[in-house]
């Protein structure tokens, strides 16, 4: 709400005209730009002999911020696009016919479920060709083994040759050899058969099916694009003088489609790019829920530092100084507008909160946002407060208060929304 503000001036008859409008001392002194309008008559009713009247302003209470205690966070803005965390290619290990395919695009799948199958038969008789020779290996190797055990017996009751005992001995030898190639082929068997069903390597959601039920394809053929989304990652520049306040493991806050979200520095590039001065950092934002899309864009804060107790006021009652660049505020004291010049520390943009280091103490009532003229001086009512309708608050005539008397003129007051 826009206060409407009213200027009365008065005439005075032996000082002659008088203007409302001040010009200020801008070495901090914000201008006051109240205009006033000549009027005959003094407050108080009739005659010629009457004061100035008082410039006043109403306000409401959304237009008047009180400076408290608050926490502050210092920071360093970023922006840019959240990417999935990693993109699969689920790609075919074996050439082959394609006898179903399982999942399409926008589906959430989880590590391990079968996401197409192969034609297998030829795997299925290679598998069962591979686990009969591992049997018969093992049973030659067994029976090997116990010729050995009887050669070795006999060897030492003299019944017979170290040559005999050396056969035996090379046959439980080249009987583990045959058992190891077997048990080689049947893992390789097994690998074939494995391949021939389609696997998600990891828990995400299905980008791309590239394929169809009963085509055929190569080896090494990209079948699926597959996105983890359980976590995003940003990666923004930030300007090579600030990097040394980055670091792995701060917290930043972000504002994504509407809502507010908190990811982590996970890494810092170590070098400076030559074309912009600036260093990658990599942010990464927790999605468990899938409440972020990748591509949304993001912007968000660094945060360097936690400022806690801090005298707080909104940036919204900041104003600047035309001639020479200082900080002032429009302070309420005493039912009047006054300036202060301060002197600002940390800014929050994202809070809209500036911190005071001096000018200003807990519990002094500032005036915020774009409410019309202001000048110093000016009497102030303030809405639904214990100011309203105090001295020089509200809607009234300046100017002559009585009706009677030919010198007891009416102030005019113009309000402005």
């Amino acid at each position: 709400m826009f206060a409407a503000a009213s200027a009365v001036a008065c005439k005075d008859d032996s000082a002659g005209q008088a203007n409302a409008a001040q010009t200020p001392a801008q070495a901090g002194t914000p201008r006051d730009t109240m205009n006033g309008k000549s009027s005959p008559g003094g407050p108080g009713g009739s005659g010629r002999g009457g004061g100035r009247a008082a410039a006043a302003i109403t306000l409401a209470s959304t237009d008047v911020a009180v400076v408290k205690r608050e926490t502050i966070e210092a920071g360093i803005p970023i922006t840019g696009d959240l990417h999935p965390i990693e993109t699969i290619g689920v790609r075919a290990r074996i050439e082959g016919d394609l006898v179903g395919v399982f999942v399409r695009e926008g589906e959430r799948v989880g590590s391990g479920q079968l996401l197409a199958q192969f034609e297998s038969s030829e795997q299925e008789t290679t598998l069962s060709s591979a686990q009969a020779d591992v049997a018969s290996a093992k049973s030659d190797l067994a029976t090997a083994q116990w010729n050995l055990d009887q050669s070795k017996d006999l060897f030492k009751a003299g019944a017979i040759a170290e040559r005999d005992l050396k056969v035996a001995e090379q046959a439980v030898e080249s009987g583990k050899a045959r058992l190891a190639a077997t048990e080689a082929r049947l893992k390789s068997s097994s690998n074939g058969t494995r391949d021939t069903k389609v696997l998600a390597p990891a828990a995400g959601i299905i980008e791309k099916r590239l394929v169809q039920n009963g085509e055929r394809v190569t080896r090494g053929q990209q079948l699926f694009s597959l996105v983890r989304n359980d976590a995003l990652e940003l990666a923004a520049s930030v300007p090579a003088k600030q990097s040394t306040a980055v670091r792995p493991g701060q917290v930043v806050h972000f504002v994504a489609d509407a809502r507010n979200f908190d990811g982590t520095v996970a890494r810092v590039s170590p070098t400076i790019d030559p074309t912009t001065r600036a260093i990658t950092v990599y942010v990464t934002v927790p999605n468990r829920d899938g409440a972020l899309k990748g591509g949304t864009f993001a912007a968000g804060r660094v945060v360097q530092r936690t400022l806690k107790d801090a005298v707080v006021v909104p940036t919204p009652a900041l104003r600047q100084s035309q001639e020479n660049g200082q900080t002032f505020v429009y302070r309420v004291a005493s039912r009047a507008v006054e300036f202060a010049q301060i002197q600002l520390g940390v800014i929050d943009e994202r809070a809209g909160k500036a911190e005071v280091l001096s000018g200003l103490n807990e519990g002094d009532r500032v005036i915020v946002g774009n409410v019309g003229i202001l000048g110093r001086g000016m009497q102030v009512t303030v809405l639904g407060t214990d100011d309203q309708g105090g001295a020089g608050g509200g809607r009234r005539n300046g100017g002559g208060g009585g009706k009677s008397g030919r010198g007891g003129g009416r102030g005019k007051q113009n309000t402005t929304p």
